[in-house]
């Protein structure tokens, strides 16, 4: 069950991560490729900056971004700045976040994010900690999959998870936890693929951070999974 009063707490605290860790760059490394393709660190910081606006442009009941193109040109525009704007930007936007989320507002109310797609409200202070959380790993600085909270890992999990559920183009995967716990994805029918491994392992090909190499799968190849 969506839980955005806990989710916003555990924003302010991943948040407050990030910034106290991305503190210790400096311009140079700012400017350095990050793990993600054709991302530096500072696109990252930008990109975690303009999420947070675009995020309380849709609790305001408006368009998450003015233009299709909007997004990625407002990234580019921000990615070459110093780390103190970039730290400024990234803290006072989520500030901004923080303050919208505390006006009174019906949270099971649906909302629509970019490309049409819908979501209920009360999930987007998790969208949100999915970009603070992944993001601060895709940094390259110290902080690996498996420094995410446990809590957090799950949430995940069980969000890709149910994204994929019902695609075709994703074959019926049972993913089995280290934990013991199970969760379905894919289309559904047939006998279904079982992917097994550590949480880390399972969340970093779920959200397309690792190649899947050490998970154990019975059944068939690892499916590719869609880009997010």
């Amino acid at each position: 069950m969506n839980d955005h009063v806990r989710d916003l707490a555990a924003v302010r605290e991943a948040t407050e991560r990030l910034l106290s860790a991305a503190n210790g760059l400096d311009n140079a490394s700012l400017a350095e490729p990050s793990r993600l393709p054709g991302w530096s660190r500072g696109h990252i910081l930008a990109h975690l900056a303009r999420n947070a606006d675009a995020l309380v442009n849709v609790l305001g009941g408006h368009p998450m971004y003015p233009s299709a193109g909007a997004r990625d040109s407002d990234i580019e525009r921000d990615a070459d700045r110093d780390l103190g704007t970039q730290l400024k930007d990234v803290r006072e936007s989520s500030t901004r976040l923080a303050v919208a989320a505390q006006i009174p507002a019906d949270w099971s109310r649906t909302v629509e994010l970019r490309n049409g797609v819908t979501d209920s409200a009360s999930r987007l202070p998790f969208r949100r900690l999915v970009e603070v959380e992944l993001h601060h790993v895709d940094l390259g600085i110290g902080y690996e999959l498996e420094d995410l909270p446990a809590g957090f890992v799950q949430q995940e999990i069980n969000f890709l998870a149910e994204r994929f559920r019902g695609l075709e183009s994703v074959p019926a995967v049972l993913i089995r936890q280290d934990d013991g716990r199970l969760v379905r994805t894919g289309h559904q029918g047939g006998t279904p693929l079982t992917v097994t491994g550590r949480q880390a392992d399972l969340v970093g090909w779920l959200a397309g951070r690792r190649d899947g190499a050490a998970l154990t799968v019975t059944g068939g190849p690892l499916p590719l999974l869609p880009p997010l």
